[in-house]
């Protein structure tokens, strides 16, 4: 509508300043003509607003213009107040902040629109964090968060997964993120980009250099980048194992990124993407992988079971399975099983002392 576009030319000009007019046409996607015949429009309803031609041109307000308009429709209304679900506030700090600031896009609301925000916030939860996930070590994002908006370049003490001693890296941060109720630090290290999980880093020091990201790379470019690092790493050992029906839903949502195809059953039919803990929850369930595994006895018919395809970076990796117990039997290859037979004969010698006496 026209009416929406006018106003989104007025707050993109309040925010940016002077704006070429080929930018904003780009941003509402509509012709250079058209945001020209836009602007047109709101001088003519008194809107200060002027275009400069030149290299250097554009379109802007007269300095020290501005409207109290939000501009917010009730979807967009809507969407600010789910956020204040998010969670990701309370660990920047700003939790109290982000009240304050919903109290006062509330009151400046148009009143048709209050009670759908209202109902949104409360009718609508978004929790980041995953089922089962345990305690989490405490972390401390403040000098991360301070490195983040200085930018400058920051000094951390960091452990590496599987590792004991603490590494020193001097590093460019370009951001923070947030992901399934994890921190972690995106930043370049020598010009290359790299991950830290917040919560392994034993300390951090600003320095008083400038940081040197890499020209016109964004936080959300990078994060991308080590995303797919990370997702698409070679997974060349391919397994093939089957498992009782009755921990397919579990197995599926423990086992989730290995899995390279939906579960196969005897039935003919592929299984959905397995239930969530929902289905425990409040039902006398909840049980983890350890209660619901090892009740087995090896026997059942063809339709007991379901087969998993799954894929792993290295052979060992398949020890993953053990937490089955006798649930699951890895079927292929040989030297997949001839791991599980191996680490199951570990174990055995581990609690040979318990067992009961034949």
């Amino acid at each position: 509508m026209k009416a929406d576009r006018l106003l989104s030319i007025l707050l993109l000009l309040q925010t940016r300043g002077r704006v070429p007019a080929g930018e904003l046409a780009e941003r509402l996607e509509v012709s250079t003509r058209t945001v020209y015949r836009d602007i047109e429009s709101l001088s003519a309803s008194g809107v200060p607003v002027y275009a400069e031609r030149g290299r250097h041109g554009g379109i802007a307000l007269l300095p020290g213009f501005r409207t109290d308009v939000t501009g917010l429709t009730t979807d967009e209304a809507r969407a600010l107040f789910i956020l204040a679900a998010q969670g990701a506030h309370a660990a920047l700090g700003l939790d109290e902040a982000l009240g304050s600031a919903l109290r006062k896009v509330m009151a400046a609301l148009p009143a048709p629109h209050r009670p759908a925000a209202e109902l949104a916030g409360s009718r609508i939860l978004v929790d980041p964090d995953r089922w089962m996930g345990g305690p989490r070590p405490a972390v401390d994002l403040g000098i991360l968060h301070t490195a983040v908006f200085t930018d400058l370049r920051l000094r951390i003490r960091y452990r590496h997964s599987g590792e004991t001693r603490l590494r020193t890296y001097t590093v460019d941060p370009y951001g923070l993120v947030a992901k399934a109720g994890t921190w972690y630090l995106v930043a370049d290290r020598r010009g290359r980009p790299q991950l830290f999980r917040a919560d392994r880093v034993a300390s951090a020091t600003l320095t008083d250099v400038p940081v040197r990201r890499r020209a016109g790379v964004a936080l959300a470019e990078v994060w991308q980048q080590l995303r797919r690092q990370v997702e698409d790493r070679p997974a060349d050992v391919r397994v093939t194992a089957r498992i009782r029906r009755d921990r397919l839903d579990l197995a599926v949502r423990i086992l989730g990124g290995a899995l390279t195809g939906p579960p196969r059953t005897g039935d003919g039919e592929d299984t959905g993407n397995g239930e969530d803990a929902s289905d425990e929850a409040g039902a006398g369930g909840g049980e983890d992988a350890g209660n619901e595994a090892g009740t087995g006895n090896g026997k059942g018919t063809g339709n007991d079971w379901a087969t998993l395809d799954l894929a792993y970076p290295v052979l060992p990796a398949v020890r993953q399975l053990l937490q089955f117990g006798d649930s699951l039997e890895v079927l292929a290859p040989p030297e997949a099983r001839q791991v599980m037979a191996e680490a199951a004969a570990a174990l055995t010698t581990v609690y040979a002392a318990d067992a009961p006496s034949a």
